[in-house]
C-alpha cells in the first residue's frame, strides 16, 4: 500500500466505509513476501556479515550449520548410491537365477521324459509277461488233459512232446520279460535317485537365493531407514539455516542506511532492500487502517 492510497481508504473510513479483513489479508500477504525476501536476502549476503557485530552468532551458527549439512548430504549420498546398488543387486538376482539353473532344469526334464519312456516299456512287459503266462497256463492244461487220455499213439506223444517244448519256450520266454522287468525296475529306480539330485541342487540354489535376496533385502531396509534420518536431519538443518537467514537478512535489511558493515553487505541487493522497506510501510499502514496499530 502506498501513502496515496492509505489516505484514499482513511477517507472512505470516514464515511464508514470499514474494510478490516481485507486490510487484515493484505497485511498477511505482505508479511509472508517479506518473510521470504529476507530470507533470500540473508541467503545471498551471510558470508558478508562476518564483521557485523551484531549478527556474529548467526555467522558462525550459520558456519556451523553449513559444514554439518555438507557433511549430512555427503553421507546422503553414499546411502543412496549404496541402496541403489542394493535395489540393482536384488533385481540381478531374481532376474538372473533361472538362467542360471537353466541346465540343472533341462536336466530334470530329460530325466523325467527318459524316466516315462522306461516306464511305457515296463508296462507293455508286463503286459506281454501276462499274455505268456495266459499262454503257458492254457498249454498247461491242454498237456493235463492229452496226458490223461492215456493215449498211446505216436501222434499222441508227439502233441505231447510239442506242448511240452511250448511250455519250456515259455518259460525261458516269461523269463526272459521277467529279468528285463527287474532290469529296467532298477534302471526307474537310479532315474528316479538322479531325479531327487536334481530336485535337491536346484532346491539349494534357490535357498541360496531367496537367502541373498533376503540379505539384499535386509540392507534395503536398513538403508531407506539410513537416509529417512538423514534426510531429517538433512530438513533440521534447513529449517535452523533458513530462520539464521532471515534474521541476518532482516536485521542488514533494516540497517542497511544506519550501519557501514549492513550497507556494504548489502551494496548489490539494494533493489531488496527498498521493496522490503516498502512492504514494511504497507504491512504498517494496513494494520493502521485495520485498527490494530
Amino acid at each position: 500500500m502506498t501513502s496515496s492510497r492509505y489516505i484514499v481508504a482513511r477517507v472512505a473510513q470516514a464515511f464508514g466505509y470499514f474494510r478490516k479483513s481485507q486490510r487484515m489479508g493484505d497485511a498477511a500477504s505482505e508479511m509472508h513476501l517479506l518473510r521470504e525476501a529476507e530470507a533470500q536476502l540473508g541467503k545471498m549476503i551471510w558470508e558478508k556479515v562476518e564483521n557485523v557485530e551484531k549478527l556474529s552468532v548467526e555467522y558462525w551458527n550459520l558456519r556451523k550449520f553449513i559444514k554439518e549439512k555438507q557433511e549430512v548430504d555427503q553421507k546422503l549420498a553414499q546411502s543412496q548410491a549404496m541402496l541403489d546398488q542394493a535395489h540393482e543387486e536384488r533385481a540381478n538376482t531374481l532376474n538372473r537365477s533361472p538362467e542360471e539353473h537353466q541346465e540343472y532344469v533341462e536336466q530334470r526334464i530329460a530325466l523325467l521324459v527318459e524316466l516315462e519312456d522306461m516306464a511305457r516299456k515296463r508296462d507293455q512287459i508286463v503286459l506281454e509277461a501276462r499274455e505268456v503266462r495266459r499262454a503257458y497256463d492254457g498249454m498247461k492244461m491242454k498237456l493235463e488233459v492229452l496226458t490223461q487220455e492215456h493215449l498211446s499213439t505216436s501222434a499222441n506223444a508227439e502233441q505231447i512232446q510239442r506242448v511240452k517244448d511250448q511250455l519250456a519256450e515259455f518259460k525261458v520266454k516269461f523269463a526272459d520279460l521277467k529279468e528285463q522287468r527287474i532290469q529296467i525296475g532298477d534302471a526307474i529306480e537310479a532315474g528316479d535317485l538322479k531325479v531327487d539330485q536334481v530336485d535337491q541342487i536346484l532346491n539349494q540354489k534357490k535357498r541360496e537365493r531367496i537367502d541373498q535376496a533376503s540379505e539384499t533385502f535386509q540392507l534395503i531396509s536398513e538403508g531407506n531407514k539410513e537416509i529417512s534420518a538423514l534426510r531429517a536431519e538433512s530438513g533440521l538443518l534447513d529449517t535452523q539455516m533458513r530462520q539464521l537467514y532471515a534474521e541476518i537478512g532482516r536485521y542488514v535489511s533494516r540497517n542497511a542506511h544506519l550501519d557501514p558493515a549492513c550497507a556494504a553487505a548489502a551494496t548489490d541487493h539494494q533493489g531488496l532492500i527498498e521493496i522490503m522497506r516498502a512492504l514494511r510501510r504497507s504491512i504498517a499502514l494496513n494494520h493502521r487502517l485495520a485498527g490494530t496499530a
